[in-house]
């Protein structure tokens, strides 16, 4: 994944933080190996506070890929919560299951795959916190589809929002200026409260007024 702190830095801060359980680290080191998309330790201590603070139950997650974020969140929301889990892949659902049971925490995540937007779209309710991690073309679409969808209070949280630091400068690549347009969302729209924490590759972090 694209880091915008230093190597030192980012080091130091993964260094400083307690050590993760034995799934967590399994799957930390098999990202790695296999160049997994995960948000990492750093960032998944931030959702984990965030839905913490926000005494999140009900948790919609796009893109989550293996489940590493989605162990976070769903110890984040405890026994009676429940989290959302959608990716485009069966394989990635599949691993995801595993290690959802290895952790305990399966029975407070419902599986779905296809695309993260439709399954959204097609949920009923209102949710605590959206994670969205999905394909970076469909920023805005997600900004636009998810707000409505969070109840008051409630968190649009979004990772890798300054893009290896490509959103600084006028770009005319489509993903680029996909996450740009989201950013000028995020800050622009009434009702919301956005910071981005330049962490790892940047997350948004935006409440519901």
């Amino acid at each position: 994944m694209p880091n915008i702190l230093s190597e030192t830095l980012d080091q130091y801060l993964t260094d400083v933080m307690p050590e993760r359980d034995a799934v967590l680290s399994e799957m930390e080191q098999i990202a790695k190996e296999q160049s997994i998309p995960i948000i990492g330790p750093l960032v998944g201590r931030v959702l984990y506070q965030m839905a913490v603070l926000a005494g999140a139950k009900r948790v919609f997650e796009m893109g989550s890929a293996i489940g590493y974020s989605t162990i976070w969140l769903a110890r984040a929301v405890g026994p009676e919560g429940k989290v959302y889990y959608s990716d485009g892949s069966e394989s990635n659902a599949a691993r995801a299951q595993a290690y959802l049971e290895r952790a305990g925490v399966a029975d407070r995540v419902e599986i779905q795959v296809g695309d993260a937007l439709d399954l959204l779209q097609a949920s009923e309710g209102m949710f605590d916190i959206i994670f969205n991690d999905v394909d970076k073309h469909d920023y805005p679409r997600v900004f636009d589809m998810a707000l409505p969808r969070i109840r008051k209070g409630g968190l649009l949280i979004t990772d890798n929002v300054i893009w290896s630091g490509r959103v600084t400068a006028p770009s005319d690549n489509a993903t680029t200026q996909a996450i740009q347009e989201y950013n000028k969302k995020a800050y622009s729209t009434d009702g919301i409260w956005t910071t981005i924490i330049p962490l790892r590759d940047g997350v948004a972090i935006s409440m519901k007024q």
